[in-house]
């Protein structure tokens, strides 16, 4: 053998052994991937609870009661999800700030937590089918009401962190935003009197405005028409798959014209209507 045959056999040898190396190795991973999924359809039904993110201080959506009891619209359908998974309900209480955190940090299974889908939002979480329609509104006192966006100009305005209407309106100039982690704390620096108008979700804002009568919903609907969703972590296509499949099946049943009407209509005036939340099924 030439002395270039055997520098050309020690060649190849070396890379076969560096394959036999790596396969094994990546063999591992993959396997340990497989099993680090701790929030699959199979994983969750094995460990008989699955972990869910909701919001508390959110009327009608998800709040506790005078008995100390978790009721709302997304409360219904978390425990209607568990239910037909077969296993209990371990709620976890998020703000709006920390919803995609929780699910990065697998200390949830899936956010139910008055998501709004939005293309930043999609980056980071994987969204499964709607079950409410929602767009971004404006409240202010009555005896100084906020009707159009040009009131706007020069103002403070009220936002919770993290929300579609913090995004909205930081795209907007000549508003100063006051920003607030949570719902509770954002509500009591409007009745402060800290901000001239608050920006939220419409849908809740017309709940909150018929419990606060001295505030009114001057501008109903402002910036893109959006949707609430569940979302899972990136890349669990096993609850993903799973989730689409039992909000198609829940809405063919009728089951969120029920929680509507259980859930959200006692808190609504009668400007809005179950046509105006409920997506309707496909």
């Amino acid at each position: 053998m030439t002395h270039k045959s055997k520098k050309s056999w020690l060649t190849l040898f070396t890379v076969l052994a560096a394959l036999l190396l790596v396969i094994p190795t990546f063999a591992g991973a993959q396997t340990t991937q497989a099993a680090s999924n701790n929030s699959s359809v199979k994983a969750i039904q094995k460990r008989g609870t699955i972990k869910i993110a909701v919001f508390q201080d959110l009327p009608p959506y998800g709040w506790v009661n005078k008995k100390g009891k978790l009721r709302g619209y997304d409360l219904a359908l978390a425990r209607q999800i568990a239910k037909d998974l077969g296993v209990k309900t371990k709620f976890v209480q998020v703000n709006a700030n920390n919803r995609v955190d929780a699910l990065k940090a697998n200390k949830v299974d899936i956010v139910l937590a008055n998501f709004t889908v939005t293309p930043e939002r999609k980056q980071e979480v994987s969204f499964a089918d709607p079950y409410m329609k929602v767009s971004v509104g404006v409240i202010s006192k009555k005896s100084k009401p906020i009707t159009k966006a040009s009131q706007l100009k020069g103002k403070d305005l009220i936002v919770t962190k993290g929300t579609t209407a913090e995004n909205y309106f930081t795209k907007q100039s000549d508003i100063t935003l006051q920003k607030y982690d949570s719902k509770t704390q954002q509500f009591n620096a409007l009745k402060n009197g800290r901000a001239s108008a608050l920006a939220d979700d419409n849908s809740y804002l017309y709940a909150w405005v018929k419990n606060n009568p001295k505030y009114t919903v001057g501008i109903k609907s402002i910036g893109p028409k959006q949707y609430i969703a569940p979302a899972v972590k990136k890349g669990n296509k096993s609850l993903l798959n799973w989730t689409n499949k039992e909000i198609s099946k829940l809405s063919k049943k009728g089951f969120f014209k029920d929680s509507y009407n259980a859930e959200l209509k006692p808190y609504f005036g009668s400007e809005v209507k179950a046509s105006d939340i409920i997506v309707e099924s496909k």
